[in-house]
């Protein structure tokens, strides 16, 4: 068999559609083209998460509506490209394993081959199914039976009888974002939702960029959320995470890094999921800077570590580094990781 060089050329050559989503942070869809710049060492990886590429790619035969899917692991360098030893390594596995066509059902010897593959994760429950809720959106097709389930509980405002509600329908629900009565109907809702309904809400809410009643409802709730409930402060936050460009959302945390102290779970709710508001010197440096007062150098360093492997966050946080407007504070911890790594 002719040596395949990619994932996508692997893909390309068993006829089948594919689309790839990043699922390390949150969930995102990759464009095929930018997915091959990142296969080439075009593009460093866009959202590394522990060093590594979060991916789930599914695939389909065209004459097959059935999609496969698979969820690949895949090493890091420092600059953030991926290494291509381990990614041609994945394709010779998968390649040895099914031979030219991807979408056979499986022998027991290559279900083995299959199952040895080191570069495959299993993602958590809450994201397999917003993942699955998506590509279900994506591809067409029907939500689950659990979205009428939720919708109803939504309507019904029975709100202490979700025993019955399925994860599956919630994530289906949010897939679905954009029709404007559908998102009115999240959007009233949110304050009276008991805890074992509002968590896995957000956690899919972070995942989609929100309609501006949504957004409207989620930081009025922040805005009456006390201040030492913490747990709802995080699940708040979290389902901002892609809407951090709204107006509204931005200067919510700008508001929010401009305080005298944030909590250290804060500090890591928004550098793990809410990223994308360190858009600027100056959020950086207030960002540091309440990471810095914390006076925790590992908790600092895992933070900087995650932060600079980032493709748009590093120059903007090698920028601050370099500042004289740091505090004597920041200029010790960042001395501190220099004589880490001496």
């Amino acid at each position: 068999m002719t040596t395949i060089a990619s994932i996508s050329e692997l893909l390309t050559l068993s006829n089948c559609q594919f689309r790839v989503y990043d699922l390390g942070r949150k969930i995102d869809k990759l464009s095929k083209e930018t997915f091959n710049k990142v296969e080439l060492n075009q593009l460093p990886y866009p959202t590394p998460f522990q060093g590594h590429a979060h991916l789930a790619i599914t695939f389909w035969q065209k004459q097959s509506p059935q999609p496969f899917l698979w969820f690949v692991k895949l090493p890091l360098d420092e600059r953030g490209l991926l290494n291509q030893g381990a990614r041609n390594h994945f394709v010779a596995i998968i390649a040895e394993a099914l031979g030219a066509d991807l979408s056979v059902d499986p022998t027991e010897k290559q279900e083995e081959l299959l199952k040895s593959n080191p570069y495959i994760f299993t993602p958590s429950q809450y994201k397999l199914a917003m993942l699955n809720s998506l590509i279900s959106f994506d591809l067409k097709s029907p939500p689950s039976q659990h979205y009428q389930s939720f919708q109803r509980y939504l309507t019904d405002k029975n709100w202490q009888q979700w025993q019955t509600i399925g994860v599956q329908g919630i994530t289906d629900f949010v897939a679905r974002i954009g029709d404007k009565e559908h998102d009115e109907l999240i959007a009233n809702s949110l304050a009276d939702l008991p805890f074992e309904v509002l968590s896995p809400l957000c956690g899919a809410l972070e995942n989609k960029t929100l309609s501006l009643c949504i957004i409207e409802s989620l930081l009025h709730l922040l805005s009456k959320t006390p201040s030492d409930n913490l747990d709802k402060q995080q699940m708040l936050l979290r389902s901002l995470a892609s809407s951090t460009e709204h107006t509204l959302v931005d200067n919510y945390f700008l508001n929010l890094l401009n305080k005298e102290q944030l909590d250290t779970d804060l500090l890591i709710c928004i550098s793990g999921r809410c990223w994308t508001t360190l858009n600027n010197d100056k959020r950086i440096m207030l960002f540091l800077e309440h990471l810095a007062a914390k006076q925790d150098f590992e908790l600092f360093t895992a933070i900087f570590k995650d932060l600079v492997a980032i493709p748009t966050i590093r120059p903007i946080l090698f920028q601050c580094m370099r500042s004289t407007e740091r505090s004597e504070t920041l200029s010790v911890a960042i001395g501190q990781l220099f004589t880490a790594q001496g």
